[in-house]
């Protein structure tokens, strides 16, 4: 049998696990995200990692951006884990901005116990989002250590707006049991690849092709 997917009606196949919620435009996806979500499983104790690929992220053009079908299957062949699950879940509710998917996923799954997934560079650049505060006050936040941002975003905004909902990293493991606002940041282990830094290498090769 294949991989079960979470579609907007299926919320009750998912009631009492634990989700990580990954999201991003996957342009495309590489190790760093698979990378990221082995560690959240294993630190966090998910049972899944859902990869929430943007069918457009407000924040970022769309002149570069490849098409949905193709980033989705590009992130189905780099995810190649069981607990790691690829899905075009904003796509099938129509929302375009964070605040509106993770409230509809909130409603949907009302018995999923989720943690958002985000790195230091989207921590530290939060009153950039739509109704970012609604954001931590929606499901337990999970921040991941990404040089250079990581001293940026612990100064940032958000994390003094939420300084006392801040969790220690030897907490982690709880943090989808606790009620929102609550967060966590984690020294993950660094890896190198970026997509911006996989899509400038695309260039140069289709420039020197013949």
């Amino acid at each position: 049998m294949g991989q079960a997917l979470p579609h907007p009606r299926s919320g009750a196949a998912w009631a009492g696990r634990r989700i990580g919620l990954l999201g991003g435009s996957f342009n495309p996806a590489h190790d760093g995200h698979r990378h990221i979500s082995l560690f959240a499983l294993r630190v966090l104790r998910l049972d899944q990692v859902w990869w929430l690929v943007s069918p457009q992220n407000p924040l970022k053009p769309a002149a570069g951006m490849a098409a949905l079908a193709t980033r989705l299957a590009g992130a189905r062949t780099v995810a190649r884990h069981p607990r790691i699950v690829v899905s075009d879940l904003e796509a099938r509710l129509g929302t375009r901005y964070t605040v509106d998917t993770l409230g509809q996923l909130a409603g949907r799954y009302a018995r999923t116990r989720f943690v958002w997934l985000i790195g230091a560079d989207n921590l530290s650049q939060m009153p950039r989002w739509r109704h970012w505060r609604r954001l931590f006050e929606r499901m337990p936040v999970a921040a991941f250590n990404r040089p250079p941002y990581s001293l940026q975003a612990l100064t940032g905004p958000a994390a003094r707006r939420y300084a006392r909902r801040r969790v220690g990293a030897a907490q982690a493991g709880r943090l989808a049991d606790l009620p929102p606002p609550a967060w966590v940041f984690l020294n993950s282990p660094e890896h190198p690849a970026s997509a911006t830094a996989i899509r400038q290498r695309q260039r140069r090769q289709h420039e020197v092709e013949p």
